[in-house]
């Protein structure tokens, strides 16, 4: 069984310069991958894409309740653009309606803003996980900024014990080791003709030294990872040697994701996960866990 942790989908075919799945289009693509179920997320941060209604991804479940998984997401400057906004009215309103999470949250502001903070708050009171993504710089960029070695996440983390985050995106991922320099944490546009972009560099060296991320696993074990995304599965198979002891220790908060942005998008992590089980480099257990039952203990299914 496949659960796929992080896949978007919107109402309508849009001009983005990422040309997201219609639901029509995802269920396509869930059946070409042979996944069973698929986290819908939201997108409301205007600084990339057009904003999203809830509503529509709610709307998606309710039309195939055994494939889609509803979350909700909130742009923490909306109700008021202040730290007292009453998020947790309008999650408590999504959580009803059947919305398991809380993301993709990716505004570009910094990670500690009380703005963001206060979005958080709002998830931790009422019970929902939260998925994030993350940036290394504050204009021309979506996701939450952090500085080098995480230290906004650990500040949430220590601030909001009870809140589940799925770490996700490039600054997460990189810092699975030591920096080499802080350019390794992000993934930058390289602007080609006619307005198109394709991002570049990814640090494929084998991993000398763990980095902050998994200092913080051991440290909050609510911190959990979404494995979606090429700088997770770069991450992973960048050195297999410690990709098998990564898995050993935390297989319990791993969860498999294609993060599915186009119609027959590449996903290599599933045949590598295949591999990984069959070479014995993870064992079966942490396969099924990794796979789909991390994922139903996480979203109640």
């Amino acid at each position: 069984m496949l659960i796929d942790i992080h896949t978007h989908a919107y109402r309508v075919k849009m001009p983005f310069v990422t040309p997201f799945c219609t639901l029509e289009e995802l269920l396509k693509e869930q059946e070409r991958l042979g996944i069973d179920k698929s986290v819908v997320l939201p997108i409301v941060s205007p600084e990339i894409y057009v904003p999203q209604n809830t509503e529509d991804v709610i709307d998606m479940a309710r039309a195939y309740p055994d494939r889609v998984i509803p979350f909700c997401n909130i742009d923490p400057r909306s109700m008021t653009n202040s730290p007292f906004a009453k998020f947790e009215d309008l999650m408590e309103f999504y959580k009803e309606k059947g919305c398991k999470g809380l993301g993709e949250v990716m505004p570009n502001m910094r990670m500690d803003d009380p703005k963001v903070q206060n979005l958080f708050r709002a998830a931790e009171k009422v019970g929902l996980p939260v998925t994030c993504d993350g940036s290394d710089q504050l204009t021309g960029d979506f996701g939450l900024y952090d500085d080098p070695g995480l230290p906004q996440l650990e500040l949430t983390l220590r601030r909001f014990p009870k809140m589940i985050m799925l770490g996700h995106g490039p600054v997460f991922w990189a810092e699975i080791a030591r920096l080499e320099t802080p350019g390794e944490r992000g993934v930058p546009f390289k602007f080609l003709d006619e307005g198109q972009v394709e991002n570049f560099y990814f640090n494929t060296d084998p991993i000398k030294e763990e980095g902050a991320m998994p200092k913080l696993l051991r440290r909050y074990p609510h911190l959990h990872c979404d494995l979606s995304d090429p700088t997770a599965y770069n991450a992973l198979t960048r050195d297999e040697k410690y990709t098998a002891e990564f898995v050993k220790e935390f297989e319990d908060r791993l969860y498999f994701g294609t993060d599915c942005c186009f119609p027959n998008m590449p996903v290599p992590l599933i045949d590598t996960l295949k591999k990984w089980k069959k070479d014995g480099v993870i064992s079966s257990a942490a396969y099924n866990k990794i796979t789909h039952e991390n994922a139903m203990k996480l979203l109640g299914i």
